[in-house]
């Protein structure tokens, strides 16, 4: 069982002792960890909180000891009861709250629940924000409102709603475009509330929608995490169903993965490139993902006319050099889709929409879209390392090794060669480095990331 307390918020398995997991105790003190800075940091009289949760079997229980945390802190809650991460994010500033909460654990599996704190703007807190939040929570000192001045709840479930309405209003969305392409898509919403959100909007584009997993029950049929392993139902339902492709999103509804007509994955790395592909064709600009990303955006970016950069892994880290760079869309590579003019956060329906007005303009089939695009293979390995070892040595000596070739230590080490790339980044809870390759064979690439290893070891003297 397991306790993750990070600047991003706490996540932990549910049950178990409080301090090694996610228990009732441990969610009340860091919903008031985070009542208690925001009240300092928005220096606000009366405070106004977002809180929203995917369909896991805990997140009522958690949600009630959340909401009844803050007004307990004087602080109002709009609740929007089920909801999606991006559909809270778009509800803090459309509510003029100072803060949101979001009670989700993302791709991970459903014995896990987090609590995902979020600031005015409904984006993710920084890296000082987050440490200030642990700092009070390790002290527990709180201070509680008195009867007279306890905070309010107003329930509000239509948020699903609005934020469909709002994505069907940016500016590179025409539903009618959409409509006379008559689209026939599988949704896989993994029993949580994408099984809401992605059919609803599907259907206002004029789709003909074979639900797979969509009752927000809870009980995950498969892995929740959108990988190709977890996905044999809905690659066959394709195929069996004619339809056009197939969409999968994780239990929050932030990641995003695409089927093929012909029951393969698209890849979840070329989520971003697609979309970026549409965007870019009709908006001139730049784009980011993080240092772990395909490279195939990059190549598309520069097909446009554009410039790619990338930033250390980290949604808030994305977010921070897509605004310093003006860039008009990125993201992660996990399927994660940012796009400024509907908000900084990883959304699934605004990507969905993208790839659907992509699909509907180009034409053909999805299988030939994925074949469009430059191909890379990526293997993703790790070395476990004798404790005691320093690893910043070791990333330091590796960076001095390629000095030659062009290298990144934003994030660890990533060195790019000509044809290729390596990302070494070591673990913050454990003695590993994880290595990430990427190039155009899956040979190559697991070759290259054998070979890092091996001299790393050297190195180690493992």
């Amino acid at each position: 069982m397991t306790l993750i307390k990070s600047i991003s918020g706490i996540r932990g398995t549910i049950g178990g002792k409080p301090g090694d997991n996610l228990t009732p105790i441990d969610a009340v003190k860091f919903a008031a960890s985070y009542g208690i800075w925001l009240k300092d940091y928005s220096k606000k009289d009366k405070l106004k909180v977002v809180i929203g949760r995917d369909a896991r079997l805990s997140g009522e229980m958690i949600q009630n000891l959340v909401v009844s945390t803050l007004v307990g802190l004087g602080i109002d809650v709009v609740d929007l009861d089920l909801s999606t991460t991006p559909t809270v994010e778009i509800a803090v500033p459309m509510e003029n709250a100072d803060g949101g909460i979001i009670l989700t654990a993302s791709h991970n599996p459903k014995q896990w629940n987090a609590l995902k704190l979020l600031n005015e703007k409904g984006e993710f807190l920084d890296a000082a924000q987050g440490a200030k939040i642990l700092a009070i929570a390790e002290k527990e000192d709180f201070d509680f409102s008195d009867v007279d001045d306890l905070g309010v709840i107003n329930k509000n479930d239509s948020y699903i709603d609005i934020h469909i309405d709002e994505v069907l209003n940016l500016s590179l969305v025409d539903a009618e475009v959409v409509k006379k392409a008559k689209f026939k898509v599988v949704v896989d919403g993994v029993n949580s509330t994408g099984g809401i959100a992605i059919p609803k909007l599907l259907k206002e584009f004029g789709v003909e929608v074979v639900e797979l997993y969509c009752e927000p029950t809870g009980h995950f049929p498969h892995n929740p995490e959108p990988l190709k392993e977890h996905l044999k139902d809905i690659c066959d339902l394709v195929v069996k169903e004619k339809a056009d492709f197939g969409i999968v999103v994780d239990p929050d509804v932030d990641r995003l993965a695409f089927i093929s007509n012909d029951g393969e994955m698209f890849g979840e790395e070329y989520t971003l490139v697609a979309c970026a592909d549409y965007v870019l064709g009709k908006t001139k600009g730049n784009t980011v993902s993080n240092l772990s990303s395909s490279r195939a955006l990059r190549d598309i970016t520069q097909k446009h006319g554009g410039t790619y950069e990338a930033a250390a892994v980290g949604e808030v880290n994305v977010v921070t050099k897509m605004k310093a760079n003006n860039a008009v869309i990125g993201g992660e590579g996990n399927g994660g889709i940012i796009y400024p003019e509907s908000h900084y956060g990883r959304d699934s329906l605004v990507g969905t929409a993208l790839f659907l007005m992509l699909m509907a303009e180009k034409g053909g089939t999805v299988a030939e879209l994925r074949a469009s695009y430059p191909s890379y293979f990526m293997s993703k390995k790790k070395i476990q390392l004798t404790p005691g070892l320093d690893v910043d040595g070791i990333l330091k000596s590796m960076a001095e090794k390629y000095a030659a070739e062009e290298i990144s230590t934003i994030d660890g080490v990533k060195v790019d060669f000509a044809e290729n790339w390596v990302h070494l980044r070591k673990s913050n809870t454990e003695p590993i480095i994880r290595i990430y390759t990427e190039a155009k064979s899956q040979t190559e690439a697991d070759g290259l990331a054998d070979r890092i290893i091996g001299e790393i070891k050297a190195i180690a003297g493992l």
